[in-house]
């Protein structure tokens, strides 16, 4: 009762000649519309047109209007109502995420027929007038990283083309692509607006457990490590060079690593050293990726439990590394699908770790005696052949001549025999 009193209200002040036209209030809001704007007064003659106003009424958060109803068949009016409040709470975006209920009233401005229009909303003007517009799913995705970077509460969306893509996922697979930005995976929920259709409103809502603050100030340790592990590197050193000296550093930051899972993975393993296969994996991925060597994480199981290691491409050649195995054999490896034996993973999903053929491998065997491997080798005088060219013409001889069987004797003259 209340609201209609209010509608019928309006449409009193403006039969009485005092319209909201004449008041001092103004807003500003991002969004461009023609119309539908508190003390405005709109015109529809159509369908089409009523559904306008309300799409600009609601994406500008405003709650009341009065529509000039001028050309519209009264006979049409109520049902393209009711038509177009469906429209707006089902299938309009910003509508089906923002509105509760719309109610109108029908009647007469001046002596032409008009509708006094409320809108009652589930959200503030503020939170409706907040929502970024993005083209596509690839474009939201950089504004979810953003939102998780900065550990926003919630972010919400309206994207024109939306394409069906595992939100839930996307946050994980950011989260673990940047474990020195994200300290903690927050719990995600999701909602759309409507549930169908090209254009949707995406509202997601993160939850952590950790404060902001203290989020930042992980964020910021953590940061610094990744930087000195930067700097910890030969850049211009070959690939299996940086693979190694990023196990070292990381190697070098505590005697032995704690195999423990932590919320806040990449903090508790940088700072702490507590951290789970996983954590460690991935953190030497982004480590990796840092100084321009590929590297991917492999999740699957080691000896029947869940387990996480690496794969890294070294001189055009993918090979298993796990860094908490090297860890406890004392060295650094790199393996092949052969050597992992007791791993099981998605071999589908991930490259054939075959290694470098023997073939092309530089010989690493003993050196023969008298050979110096870092001085060119001697040079020799051909071998003299072991029998005479044939000459031309000559005809073959059918039968060779077998070689003597003593060394010729060279005849010595008298004063030789006798000196």
């Amino acid at each position: 009762m209340k609201r209609f009193f209010v509608l019928l209200l309006t449409l009193s002040l403006l039969l009485s000649g005092c319209t909201w036209l004449d008041a001092s209030y103004h807003f500003a809001v991002p969004y461009e519309h023609s119309g539908g704007s508190e003390g405005n007064m709109n015109t529809a003659s159509n369908y089409l047109q009523l559904r306008t106003v309300l799409e600009d009424m609601v994406s500008a958060g405003v709650e009341t209007s009065v529509i000039s109803l001028e050309g519209f068949p009264e006979e049409k009016v109520s049902d393209s109502m009711e038509l177009a409040i469906r429209y707006i709470l089902s299938s309009y975006p910003i509508g089906a995420y923002a509105v509760e209920s719309i109610d109108y009233e029908l009647g007469s401005v001046t002596g032409d027929r008009a509708m006094a229009v409320e809108i009652a909303y589930r959200h503030e003007r503020r939170e409706i007038q907040s929502i970024v517009t993005v083209n596509d799913m690839e474009q939201a995705q950089v504004l979810i990283g953003n939102a998780l970077t900065q550990y926003e509460p919630s972010i919400v969306l309206l994207v024109e083309y939306y394409q069906v893509e595992d939100v839930h996922q996307l946050v994980k697979d950011f989260a673990q692509a940047n474990p020195s930005d994200v300290m903690e995976l927050p719990e995600l929920s999701l909602q759309m607006y409507p549930d169908m259709g090209r254009r949707r409103v995406l509202e997601l809502k993160f939850s952590y457990q950790s404060s902001r603050d203290s989020l930042r100030t992980m964020q910021e340790e953590v940061r610094r490590v990744f930087a000195s592990a930067d700097l910890y590197v030969t850049h211009d050193a070959e690939e299996e060079r940086k693979l190694s000296q990023l196990y070292a550093f990381l190697m070098e930051r505590f005697d032995e690593y704690q195999v423990k899972t932590s919320i806040t993975p990449a903090y508790s393993l940088l700072t702490h050293g507590v951290g789970d296969s996983n954590a460690v994996a991935v953190v030497y991925a982004a480590m990796c990726r840092r100084v321009g060597v590929e590297c991917q994480v492999v999740v699957g199981t080691r000896s029947g439990e869940p387990w996480s290691w690496n794969i890294v491409r070294e001189d055009g050649y993918y090979y298993h590394v796990d860094l908490l195995d090297c860890q406890r054999q004392g060295s650094f490896r790199m393996m092949t699908d052969e050597q992992m034996s007791d791993y099981v993973w998605d071999y589908s999903a991930y490259p054939a770790c075959e290694g470098e053929p023997e073939a092309a491998r530089p010989d690493t065997g003993t050196v023969p005696e008298g050979n110096d491997p870092t001085q060119p080798p001697e040079e020799t005088e051909p071998a003299e052949p072991t029998q005479p060219p044939t000459e031309p013409n000559q005809p073959e001889e059918t039968e060779p001549s077998e070689p003597p069987t003593q060394p010729p004797v060279q005849e010595t003259s008298e004063q030789e025999k006798h000196p």
